[in-house]
Protein backbone atom coordinates (compact mmCIF):
# COMPACT_ATOMS: atom_id res chain seq x y z
CA UNK A 1 0.00 0.00 0.00
CA UNK A 2 1.38 3.42 -0.93
CA UNK A 3 2.21 6.08 1.61
CA UNK A 4 -0.22 8.41 -0.17
CA UNK A 5 -3.12 6.02 0.47
CA UNK A 6 -2.14 5.63 4.11
CA UNK A 7 -1.95 9.41 4.55
CA UNK A 8 -5.39 9.80 2.96
CA UNK A 9 -6.97 7.24 5.27
CA UNK A 10 -5.32 8.79 8.29
CA UNK A 11 -6.54 12.24 7.27
CA UNK A 12 -10.18 11.16 7.47
CA UNK A 13 -10.02 10.62 11.22
CA UNK A 14 -7.56 13.45 11.80
CA UNK A 15 -10.15 15.79 10.31
CA UNK A 16 -12.68 14.34 12.71
CA UNK A 17 -10.27 15.03 15.56
CA UNK A 18 -10.06 18.69 14.60
CA UNK A 19 -13.83 19.04 14.70
CA UNK A 20 -14.06 17.53 18.19
CA UNK A 21 -12.00 20.37 19.59
CA UNK A 22 -14.84 22.82 19.10
CA UNK A 23 -16.23 22.41 22.58
CA UNK A 24 -17.74 20.28 25.32
CA UNK A 25 -14.96 20.71 27.84
CA UNK A 26 -15.47 19.58 31.42
CA UNK A 27 -17.28 22.36 33.29
CA UNK A 28 -16.62 23.73 36.77
CA UNK A 29 -18.40 21.61 39.41
CA UNK A 30 -21.94 22.62 40.33
CA UNK A 31 -22.93 22.11 43.95
CA UNK A 32 -26.34 20.62 43.13
CA UNK A 33 -24.79 18.05 40.81
CA UNK A 34 -21.91 17.37 43.19
CA UNK A 35 -24.29 16.79 46.09
CA UNK A 36 -26.25 14.18 44.15
CA UNK A 37 -23.07 12.35 43.12
CA UNK A 38 -21.47 12.55 46.57
CA UNK A 39 -24.55 11.08 48.24
CA UNK A 40 -24.41 8.00 46.01
CA UNK A 41 -20.65 7.44 45.72
CA UNK A 42 -19.27 7.87 49.23
CA UNK A 43 -21.35 5.13 50.94
CA UNK A 44 -20.28 2.57 48.30
CA UNK A 45 -16.61 3.50 48.71
CA UNK A 46 -16.95 3.02 52.47
CA UNK A 47 -18.89 -0.24 52.12
CA UNK A 48 -16.34 -1.95 49.85
CA UNK A 49 -13.19 -0.11 50.83
CA UNK A 50 -12.71 1.30 47.33
CA UNK A 51 -9.51 3.39 47.42
CA UNK A 52 -10.41 5.77 44.59
CA UNK A 53 -13.17 6.63 42.16
CA UNK A 54 -13.80 9.14 39.39
CA UNK A 55 -17.28 9.99 38.17
CA UNK A 56 -18.23 11.86 35.02
CA UNK A 57 -21.75 13.08 34.40
CA UNK A 58 -23.28 14.69 31.34
CA UNK A 59 -26.25 16.93 32.05
CA UNK A 60 -28.05 18.93 29.35
CA UNK A 61 -24.98 19.25 27.17
CA UNK A 62 -22.49 20.03 29.94
CA UNK A 63 -20.02 17.63 31.52
CA UNK A 64 -18.74 17.43 35.10
CA UNK A 65 -16.08 15.22 36.68
CA UNK A 66 -15.76 14.42 40.38
CA UNK A 67 -12.74 12.74 41.96
CA UNK A 68 -12.70 10.69 45.15
CA UNK A 69 -10.06 9.01 47.28
CA UNK A 70 -6.61 7.88 46.22
CA UNK A 71 -5.10 6.36 43.09
CA UNK A 72 -2.67 4.31 45.22
CA UNK A 73 -2.85 3.10 48.81
CA UNK A 74 0.94 3.07 48.91
CA UNK A 75 1.68 6.58 47.66
CA UNK A 76 -1.65 8.11 48.80
CA UNK A 77 -1.65 10.11 45.55
CA UNK A 78 -5.16 11.51 45.14
CA UNK A 79 -7.41 10.68 42.21
CA UNK A 80 -7.37 13.64 39.80
CA UNK A 81 -8.81 14.46 36.40
CA UNK A 82 -5.63 12.89 34.94
CA UNK A 83 -5.99 9.53 36.69
CA UNK A 84 -6.20 6.55 34.33
CA UNK A 85 -8.45 3.60 35.17
CA UNK A 86 -8.76 0.22 33.49
CA UNK A 87 -12.13 0.05 31.69
CA UNK A 88 -12.42 -3.71 31.41
CA UNK A 89 -15.17 -4.72 29.01
CA UNK A 90 -16.27 -1.14 28.36
CA UNK A 91 -13.27 -1.34 26.01
CA UNK A 92 -15.52 -3.46 23.79
CA UNK A 93 -17.61 -0.39 22.92
CA UNK A 94 -14.55 1.17 21.27
CA UNK A 95 -13.92 -2.03 19.33
CA UNK A 96 -17.55 -1.92 18.20
CA UNK A 97 -17.10 1.72 17.17
CA UNK A 98 -14.03 0.84 15.11
CA UNK A 99 -15.87 -2.01 13.36
CA UNK A 100 -18.85 0.25 12.73
CA UNK A 101 -16.56 2.95 11.34
CA UNK A 102 -14.92 0.38 9.05
CA UNK A 103 -18.39 -0.50 7.76
CA UNK A 104 -19.30 3.17 7.20
CA UNK A 105 -16.04 3.55 5.24
CA UNK A 106 -16.90 0.41 3.18
CA UNK A 107 -13.96 -1.60 4.54
CA UNK A 108 -16.21 -4.40 5.78
CA UNK A 109 -19.83 -5.40 6.23
CA UNK A 110 -21.15 -6.76 9.50
CA UNK A 111 -22.99 -9.37 7.44
CA UNK A 112 -19.64 -10.69 6.12
CA UNK A 113 -18.37 -14.09 7.23
CA UNK A 114 -15.16 -14.16 9.24
CA UNK A 115 -13.52 -16.34 6.59
CA UNK A 116 -13.53 -13.38 4.18
CA UNK A 117 -10.83 -11.81 6.36
CA UNK A 118 -9.34 -15.02 7.76
CA UNK A 119 -8.68 -17.29 4.76
CA UNK A 120 -7.10 -19.94 6.98
CA UNK A 121 -10.53 -20.55 8.51
CA UNK A 122 -12.41 -21.17 5.26
CA UNK A 123 -14.48 -24.31 5.63
CA UNK A 124 -14.45 -24.16 9.44
CA UNK A 125 -17.47 -23.51 11.64
CA UNK A 126 -15.93 -20.28 12.87
CA UNK A 127 -15.33 -19.21 9.28
CA UNK A 128 -19.12 -19.29 8.74
CA UNK A 129 -19.81 -16.96 11.66
CA UNK A 130 -20.77 -13.39 10.70
CA UNK A 131 -19.08 -10.28 12.05
CA UNK A 132 -22.45 -9.26 13.48
CA UNK A 133 -22.54 -12.52 15.47
CA UNK A 134 -19.16 -11.59 16.95
CA UNK A 135 -20.34 -8.11 17.95
CA UNK A 136 -23.55 -9.29 19.58
CA UNK A 137 -22.23 -12.34 21.51
CA UNK A 138 -24.25 -14.69 19.29
CA UNK A 139 -21.74 -16.82 17.27
CA UNK A 140 -22.98 -20.04 18.84
CA UNK A 141 -21.39 -20.41 22.26
CA UNK A 142 -17.86 -19.14 22.71
CA UNK A 143 -16.18 -19.27 26.15
CA UNK A 144 -15.77 -16.16 28.29
CA UNK A 145 -11.99 -16.45 27.94
CA UNK A 146 -9.62 -18.22 25.59
CA UNK A 147 -7.95 -21.36 26.97
CA UNK A 148 -4.62 -20.78 28.70
CA UNK A 149 -2.96 -22.82 25.97
CA UNK A 150 -3.61 -20.04 23.42
CA UNK A 151 -0.42 -18.00 23.69
CA UNK A 152 -0.11 -16.50 20.22
CA UNK A 153 -1.54 -16.12 16.72
CA UNK A 154 -0.81 -19.70 15.63
CA UNK A 155 -2.55 -21.20 18.67
CA UNK A 156 -5.46 -18.78 18.22
CA UNK A 157 -6.05 -19.84 14.61
CA UNK A 158 -5.81 -23.51 15.56
CA UNK A 159 -8.30 -23.01 18.39
CA UNK A 160 -10.76 -21.25 16.05
CA UNK A 161 -10.30 -23.89 13.37
CA UNK A 162 -11.21 -26.61 15.88
CA UNK A 163 -14.04 -24.66 17.55
CA UNK A 164 -17.51 -26.19 17.34
CA UNK A 165 -20.65 -24.16 18.16
CA UNK A 166 -23.01 -25.39 20.84
CA UNK A 167 -25.90 -23.50 19.26
CA UNK A 168 -26.88 -22.20 15.85
CA UNK A 169 -25.48 -18.69 15.33
CA UNK A 170 -27.95 -15.98 16.27
CA UNK A 171 -30.00 -18.12 18.69
CA UNK A 172 -28.16 -17.82 22.02
CA UNK A 173 -26.21 -15.01 23.62
CA UNK A 174 -23.01 -16.13 25.33
CA UNK A 175 -20.97 -13.21 26.63
CA UNK A 176 -17.41 -13.79 25.45
CA UNK A 177 -14.10 -11.97 25.12
CA UNK A 178 -12.82 -14.02 22.16
CA UNK A 179 -15.73 -13.04 19.89
CA UNK A 180 -15.36 -9.28 20.28
CA UNK A 181 -11.59 -9.72 20.25
CA UNK A 182 -11.83 -11.32 16.82
CA UNK A 183 -14.13 -8.54 15.61
CA UNK A 184 -11.43 -6.05 16.59
CA UNK A 185 -8.73 -8.06 14.86
CA UNK A 186 -10.83 -8.30 11.68
CA UNK A 187 -11.80 -4.61 11.73
CA UNK A 188 -8.14 -3.64 11.96
CA UNK A 189 -7.23 -6.09 9.20
CA UNK A 190 -9.92 -4.59 6.96
CA UNK A 191 -8.27 -1.19 7.44
CA UNK A 192 -4.78 -2.65 6.87
CA UNK A 193 -3.39 -1.53 10.19
CA UNK A 194 -2.59 -2.79 13.67
CA UNK A 195 -5.51 -2.66 16.12
CA UNK A 196 -3.66 -0.79 18.88
CA UNK A 197 -2.28 1.74 16.42
CA UNK A 198 -5.74 2.38 14.99
CA UNK A 199 -7.19 2.97 18.42
CA UNK A 200 -4.43 5.14 19.85
CA UNK A 201 -3.45 7.12 16.76
CA UNK A 202 -6.78 7.43 14.99
CA UNK A 203 -9.96 6.60 16.90
CA UNK A 204 -9.13 8.14 20.28
CA UNK A 205 -7.79 11.37 18.71
CA UNK A 206 -10.81 11.54 16.39
CA UNK A 207 -13.06 11.44 19.46
CA UNK A 208 -10.99 14.10 21.20
CA UNK A 209 -9.90 11.58 23.83
CA UNK A 210 -6.34 12.69 24.50
CA UNK A 211 -5.93 10.70 27.74
CA UNK A 212 -6.93 7.21 26.60
CA UNK A 213 -4.60 4.33 25.83
CA UNK A 214 -4.19 0.62 25.42
CA UNK A 215 -0.46 0.75 26.07
CA UNK A 216 0.05 3.51 28.65
CA UNK A 217 3.09 5.57 27.56
CA UNK A 218 5.98 6.05 29.95
CA UNK A 219 5.14 9.73 30.37
CA UNK A 220 1.65 8.85 31.66
CA UNK A 221 2.44 5.87 33.89
CA UNK A 222 2.47 8.02 37.01
CA UNK A 223 -1.21 8.75 36.30
CA UNK A 224 -2.14 5.06 36.00
CA UNK A 225 -4.12 4.16 39.12
CA UNK A 226 -3.10 1.10 41.08
CA UNK A 227 -5.83 -1.52 41.02
CA UNK A 228 -6.76 -3.65 44.04
CA UNK A 229 -8.34 -7.05 44.56
CA UNK A 230 -11.12 -7.66 47.07
CA UNK A 231 -8.34 -8.37 49.60
CA UNK A 232 -6.62 -5.07 48.75
CA UNK A 233 -3.71 -6.77 47.01
CA UNK A 234 -2.29 -4.50 44.29
CA UNK A 235 -2.91 -5.71 40.74
CA UNK A 236 -3.03 -4.49 37.17
CA UNK A 237 -4.07 -6.33 34.04
CA UNK A 238 -1.48 -8.17 31.98
CA UNK A 239 -1.43 -8.70 28.24
CA UNK A 240 -3.01 -11.76 26.67
CA UNK A 241 -4.17 -12.82 23.23
CA UNK A 242 -7.06 -10.53 22.17
CA UNK A 243 -6.93 -8.59 25.45
CA UNK A 244 -6.55 -5.22 23.70
CA UNK A 245 -9.92 -5.25 21.86
CA UNK A 246 -11.75 -7.13 24.61
CA UNK A 247 -10.75 -5.29 27.80
CA UNK A 248 -7.53 -3.36 27.23
CA UNK A 249 -8.41 0.36 27.33
CA UNK A 250 -7.28 2.71 30.12
CA UNK A 251 -8.90 6.13 30.31
CA UNK A 252 -9.94 9.05 32.48
CA UNK A 253 -13.43 10.01 33.59
CA UNK A 254 -13.15 13.18 31.52
CA UNK A 255 -12.34 11.30 28.31
CA UNK A 256 -15.07 8.76 29.00
CA UNK A 257 -17.80 11.30 29.63
CA UNK A 258 -16.74 12.91 26.36
CA UNK A 259 -17.23 9.53 24.66
CA UNK A 260 -20.67 9.27 26.26
CA UNK A 261 -21.54 12.76 25.01
CA UNK A 262 -20.37 11.83 21.52
CA UNK A 263 -22.65 8.79 21.64
CA UNK A 264 -25.53 11.16 22.44
CA UNK A 265 -24.63 13.31 19.42
CA UNK A 266 -23.70 16.26 21.66
CA UNK A 267 -20.24 16.80 20.14
CA UNK A 268 -19.54 17.85 16.59
CA UNK A 269 -17.69 15.02 14.84
CA UNK A 270 -16.81 14.05 11.32
CA UNK A 271 -20.07 12.72 9.87
CA UNK A 272 -18.66 9.27 9.10
CA UNK A 273 -17.58 8.84 12.70
CA UNK A 274 -20.89 10.17 14.03
CA UNK A 275 -22.75 7.72 11.80
CA UNK A 276 -20.55 4.92 13.07
CA UNK A 277 -21.35 5.78 16.69
CA UNK A 278 -25.07 5.91 15.95
CA UNK A 279 -24.95 2.57 14.16
CA UNK A 280 -23.56 0.87 17.28
CA UNK A 281 -26.95 1.65 18.89
CA UNK A 282 -28.86 -0.46 16.35
CA UNK A 283 -30.79 -3.23 18.09
CA UNK A 284 -30.28 -6.77 16.76
CA UNK A 285 -31.57 -9.17 19.42
CA UNK A 286 -33.98 -9.18 22.35
CA UNK A 287 -33.55 -11.07 25.61
CA UNK A 288 -36.16 -10.18 28.19
CA UNK A 289 -36.41 -6.41 28.43
CA UNK A 290 -32.88 -5.88 27.12
CA UNK A 291 -32.05 -5.18 23.49
CA UNK A 292 -28.59 -6.26 22.34
CA UNK A 293 -26.92 -3.65 20.16
CA UNK A 294 -23.41 -3.85 18.76
CA UNK A 295 -21.88 -4.55 22.21
CA UNK A 296 -24.00 -1.82 23.86
CA UNK A 297 -27.12 -3.01 25.74
CA UNK A 298 -30.28 -0.89 25.79
CA UNK A 299 -33.62 -0.63 27.56
CA UNK A 300 -36.74 1.42 26.88
CA UNK A 301 -36.70 4.54 29.05
CA UNK A 302 -37.74 5.11 31.75
CA UNK A 303 -36.40 1.82 33.07
CA UNK A 304 -36.91 0.34 36.52
CA UNK A 305 -33.81 -0.41 38.59
CA UNK A 306 -34.81 -4.07 38.93
CA UNK A 307 -34.86 -4.35 35.12
CA UNK A 308 -31.35 -2.94 34.85
CA UNK A 309 -30.11 -5.22 37.59
CA UNK A 310 -31.61 -8.25 35.85
CA UNK A 311 -30.02 -7.33 32.51
CA UNK A 312 -26.60 -6.84 34.13
CA UNK A 313 -26.84 -9.89 36.38
CA UNK A 314 -24.28 -12.68 36.59
CA UNK A 315 -26.87 -15.03 35.09
CA UNK A 316 -26.95 -12.99 31.87
CA UNK A 317 -23.19 -12.51 31.84
CA UNK A 318 -22.15 -16.10 32.52
CA UNK A 319 -25.00 -18.25 31.18
CA UNK A 320 -26.13 -18.98 27.63
CA UNK A 321 -29.37 -17.06 27.12
CA UNK A 322 -31.83 -17.59 24.25
CA UNK A 323 -32.40 -14.49 22.11
CA UNK A 324 -34.92 -13.38 19.51
CA UNK A 325 -33.58 -11.78 16.36
CA UNK A 326 -35.10 -8.39 15.47
CA UNK A 327 -36.08 -8.42 11.80
CA UNK A 328 -35.51 -5.82 10.56
CA UNK A 329 -33.00 -4.57 13.14
CA UNK A 330 -34.25 -1.83 15.45
CA UNK A 331 -33.07 1.59 14.29
CA UNK A 332 -31.17 3.68 16.87
CA UNK A 333 -33.54 5.34 19.37
CA UNK A 334 -33.18 8.26 21.74
CA UNK A 335 -35.87 7.14 24.22
CA UNK A 336 -33.67 4.42 25.70
CA UNK A 337 -31.05 3.88 28.38
CA UNK A 338 -27.88 2.42 26.90
CA UNK A 339 -25.29 0.86 29.21
CA UNK A 340 -22.19 -1.31 29.58
CA UNK A 341 -20.27 -2.70 32.53
CA UNK A 342 -16.55 -3.36 32.70
CA UNK A 343 -14.31 -5.21 35.16
CA UNK A 344 -10.74 -6.38 35.54
CA UNK A 345 -9.28 -8.06 38.62
CA UNK A 346 -8.45 -4.67 40.12
CA UNK A 347 -10.91 -2.20 38.57
CA UNK A 348 -14.67 -1.76 38.18
CA UNK A 349 -16.49 0.52 35.75
CA UNK A 350 -19.96 1.34 34.45
CA UNK A 351 -21.34 3.61 31.72
CA UNK A 352 -24.97 4.57 31.08
CA UNK A 353 -26.68 7.30 29.09
CA UNK A 354 -30.12 8.43 27.93
CA UNK A 355 -29.86 10.35 24.64
CA UNK A 356 -33.37 11.83 24.82
CA UNK A 357 -32.64 13.39 28.23
CA UNK A 358 -29.02 14.33 27.42
CA UNK A 359 -28.08 12.49 30.60
CA UNK A 360 -25.05 10.26 30.99
CA UNK A 361 -22.73 8.86 33.63
CA UNK A 362 -19.34 7.16 33.87
CA UNK A 363 -18.20 5.54 37.12
CA UNK A 364 -14.59 4.36 37.38
CA UNK A 365 -12.99 2.70 40.41
CA UNK A 366 -9.63 1.11 41.21
CA UNK A 367 -11.29 -1.87 42.87
CA UNK A 368 -13.78 -4.30 41.35
CA UNK A 369 -16.86 -4.01 43.57
CA UNK A 370 -20.23 -5.67 42.72
CA UNK A 371 -21.95 -4.74 39.46
CA UNK A 372 -25.29 -4.44 41.26
CA UNK A 373 -23.92 -1.52 43.27
CA UNK A 374 -22.53 0.20 40.18
CA UNK A 375 -25.86 -0.04 38.40
CA UNK A 376 -27.76 1.07 41.50
CA UNK A 377 -25.73 4.20 42.16
CA UNK A 378 -25.76 5.17 38.49
CA UNK A 379 -29.54 4.76 38.35
CA UNK A 380 -29.86 6.77 41.57
CA UNK A 381 -27.73 9.63 40.23
CA UNK A 382 -29.43 9.80 36.83
CA UNK A 383 -32.90 9.62 38.37
CA UNK A 384 -32.17 12.45 40.79
CA UNK A 385 -30.52 14.61 38.15
CA UNK A 386 -33.58 14.27 35.96
CA UNK A 387 -36.07 14.74 38.81
CA UNK A 388 -34.37 17.88 40.15
CA UNK A 389 -33.85 19.39 36.74
CA UNK A 390 -30.13 19.77 37.47
CA UNK A 391 -29.39 20.31 33.81
CA UNK A 392 -31.56 23.40 33.45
Amino acid sequence: MTSTVLRTRRAVLVAACASTLLGHAVAEPREDVKGIVDMAIRPVMDKYGVPGMAVGVAVAGRSYVFDYGVASLETRAPVTHDTLFELGSISKTFTATLASYAQVRHRLKLSDKTSKYLPLLRGSKFGDVSLLDLGTHTPGGMPLQLPDSVKGQAELMKYLEDWRPAYAPGTYRTYANPSIGMLGLIAARSMHQDFVALMERRLFPALGMSHSYIDVPRARRANYAQGYTSDNAPIRMGKAVLSAPAYGVKSTAGDMIRFVSANMNLIKLDQSLQNALADTHTGYFRLGEMTQDLIWEQYSYPVALKTLLAGNSSAVIFNATPVSRLTPPQAPRDDVLINKTGSTNGFGAYVAFVPEKKLGIVILANKSYPIDDRVTIAHQILTKLEAQGAGK
